[in-house]
C-alpha cells in the first residue's frame, strides 16, 4: 500500500506539476508589467513627514590610488532640502513648474544656436557687468539651475566642499563668490576666492574667455554671464581653479564662473556642475574618457553616484551618442522608436533624428524631469497607452499631465510596458514607476510623458530613475543599465 501511494503521489507530480508551472509560464506578459501603487503612495506621505529623515553627510566617495577613475555621490533634491509644501499635490505642481522652465530654456538655447544669432549679439551691455552695477536686481522666476540631483565637490587650495547641480544641458560651471552682492541662500558657506593659493582670473584675451558665449572684458578680467529661459542668471568673473574629488584627485586650472550675482530657485547648492558636451564642461576639461549617473528616486532619501572614467556595466543596452554640429552641449541619442505594450508605435523616424538645419532629434537630459516628445509622437504613445489600460478609471488631467488614473482603491495594477528602441535594435524597457508617477497622496497617478510644440525632444530624468546613463566620450556611445544605482 506504502509502494502504491508513493508511485501515486510520483505520478501526480509527474503529469500535474508540470502542466502547474506551464499555466505560470504561460500567463506571464513580457510586454506587461504589475506596478505596486500602495508602495508610491506610501512614499508620497513619507518625503513630507516631519519625522523623515534627509541623509547624512558623506564623505566624497574616493577610489584606489591605482584607478584613473573618479566617483562622487549624488542625492536627489528632497535630501538635500526638506520640501516645505502642505501636500504632495503642491510638490508635484512645484516640480512640474520648474520642469517647465528648463525645457523653455533648452529651447531657447537651440534656437539661438539655429538662428542667425552670433556671439556678438548675445553680449551683454558693458555697463550690466560693471562692479558697480552688480546690484541691479533680476526677475527671476523658477530657474533651469534649479536642479532635481547635486553632488558635492571639492574648490580651491586648501580644498572647500560644496552642493552643486549636476547639468548635461550646460557648458559652463559656475558657484557664488565672496564678494556677493546678491546671491540666494546656500547651505555651505560661500566661496571666497581670496582664501585659495590656485585662484586666477581670466585674462580677457585668454582662449577659455573667447569660448564663452556671452563675456566681456572688466578690469583686467573677463566677466562672464550665463542666462536660463525664466530671466534668471548668474553674472561673475571668469577664472580657473583647482577641482577636487576627495581621495579620487584633483584637476588644477579648471576654468569656472565666479558668480557675484546669481538668482533664482537653486535650492541650497553653491553652484552648477555643467556636464555638457562643449568644450567648456568638466569632462572635457578633465579630458574624462566617460562619465556615468545613476539616479535614485526624486522621494528617497538615498544617494548613489557620478563616476569618471569608469567601466561602463557589462548589461548596458547601447546606442550611438551623437551631436548636433549647431549645438555641442546636447547629447543626442539614436533612438529609432517607442513601443507600448510590446506593439511598435506608428512614429515616422524622422521625429527623432536631427535635420541639415540642426532641428528635431532626441538628447538625453539630467535636469528636465518629464520626457518630452513631439506632439505626434506623444499622441501616439497615449492613445497606445490609454488603449491598454481601459480597465483603469481615468482621472483626468493634472498640469501638464492629461492621461491621468485613480488608483485609490487598488494595491497593484498591470499596466503595458513602455520601451525605447535605439539604432541597432536594442531595446530599453522601462520600469512601471519611469512612466506612471503619483502626483497626489490619494492615489492620483499620471503618465509622466508630454507634448512639445518644438522639434527637440529630450528623455527626461523620471525615466532615468534607477537607471545608470553612461556617456562614452571617447567611442560615441550611451548605455543605460537597470538597476544600477
Amino acid at each position: 500500500m506504502a509502494q502504491f501511494c508513493f508511485f501515486f503521489l510520483l505520478l501526480i507530480s509527474v503529469i500535474f506539476v508540470p502542466c502547474a508551472f506551464s499555466r505560470s509560464f504561460s500567463s506571464s506578459n513580457p510586454h506587461s508589467q504589475s506596478f505596486d501603487v500602495t508602495e508610491f503612495i506610501k512614499k508620497t506621505v513619507q518625503v513630507l513627514s516631519p519625522t523623515s529623515q534627509t541623509f547624512q553627510q558623506e564623505a566624497i566617495r574616493s577610489t584606489p590610488s591605482n584607478s584613473s577613475s573618479i566617483s562622487v555621490s549624488i542625492y536627489p533634491r528632497s535630501a538635500l532640502v526638506k520640501p516645505r509644501h502642505k501636500d504632495y499635490e503642491s510638490l508635484t505642481l512645484s516640480r512640474l513648474e520648474r520642469d517647465s522652465a528648463r525645457v523653455s530654456s533648452l529651447t531657447m538655447k537651440l534656437t539661438l544656436s539655429l538662428t542667425n544669432f552670433t556671439h556678438s549679439d548675445l553680449k551683454p551691455v558693458q555697463t550690466m557687468l560693471q562692479p558697480e552695477d552688480l546690484q541691479t536686481p533680476i526677475t527671476s522666476g523658477a530657474s533651469q539651475g534649479s536642479g532635481e540631483y547635486f553632488t558635492r565637490l571639492g574648490f580651491g587650495q586648501p580644498a572647500k566642499e560644496f552642493y552643486m547641480v549636476l547639468d548635461t544641458g550646460s557648458d559652463i560651471t559656475w558657484l557664488q563668490c565672496e564678494p556677493c552682492s546678491d546671491c540666494y541662500q546656500q547651505s555651505d558657506p560661500v566661496f571666497n576666492p581670496s582664501g585659495s593659493s590656485t585662484y586666477s582670473r581670466v585674462s580677457c584675451d585668454d582662449a577659455h574667455c573667447s569660448a564663452l558665449e556671452v563675456s566681456a572684458c572688466g578690469t583686467n578680467a573677463c566677466l562672464y554671464q550665463v542666462s536660463y529661459g525664466d530671466g534668471s542668471f548668474t553674472v561673475g568673473e571668469f577664472a580657473t581653479e583647482t577641482v577636487s574629488f576627495g581621495n579620487s584627485g584633483s584637476f588644477s586650472k579648471v576654468a569656472i564662473g565666479c558668480g557675484h550675482d546669481n538668482e533664482g530657485l537653486f535650492v541650497g547648492a553653491a553652484g552648477l556642475i555643467a556636464l555638457g558636451g562643449g568644450t567648456l564642461s568638466l569632462p572635457s576639461q578633465i579630458k574624462a574618457l566617460s562619465f556615468s549617473y545613476c539616479f535614485v528616486d526624486r522621494d528617497s532619501a538615498s544617494s548613489s553616484t557620478l563616476d569618471f572614467n569608469s567601466a561602463r556595466p557589462g548589461d548596458s543596452v547601447i546606442a550611438p551618442l551623437l551631436r548636433n554640429s549647431r549645438r555641442s552641449t546636447f547629447f543626442y541619442v539614436g533612438l529609432t522608436g517607442i513601443s507600448v505594450g510590446g506593439q511598435m508605435l506608428s512614429i515616422p523616424a524622422s521625429v527623432f533624428q536631427v535635420d541639415g538645419s540642426g532641428n528635431g532629434g532626441i538628447i538625453v537630459d539630467s535636469g528636465t524631469a518629464v520626457t518630452r516628445l513631439q506632439t505626434t509622437a506623444y499622441n501616439a504613445l497615449r492613445d497606445s497607452f490609454v488603449k491598454f489600460t481601459q480597465n483603469l478609471p481615468s482621472a483626468g488631467q493634472f498640469a501638464l499631465f492629461d492621461t491621468c488614473y485613480d488608483l485609490s482603491s487598488m494595491k497593484k495594477v498591470t499596466v503595458p510596458t513602455v520601451a525605447f528602441h535605439f539604432t541597432g535594435d536594442k531595446t530599453l524597457s522601462l520600469h512601471p514607476k519611469n512612466y506612471l508617477i503619483p502626483v497626489d497622496s490619494s492615489g492620483k497617478f499620471c503618465l509622466a510623458f508630454a507634448p512639445t510644440e518644438g522639434s527637440l525632444s529630450i528623455i527626461g530624468n523620471i525615466q532615468q530613475q534607477g537607471t545608470r546613463v553612461s556617456y562614452d566620450l571617447a567611442n560615441n556611445l550611451v548605455g543605460f543599465s537597470p538597476d544600477k544605482c
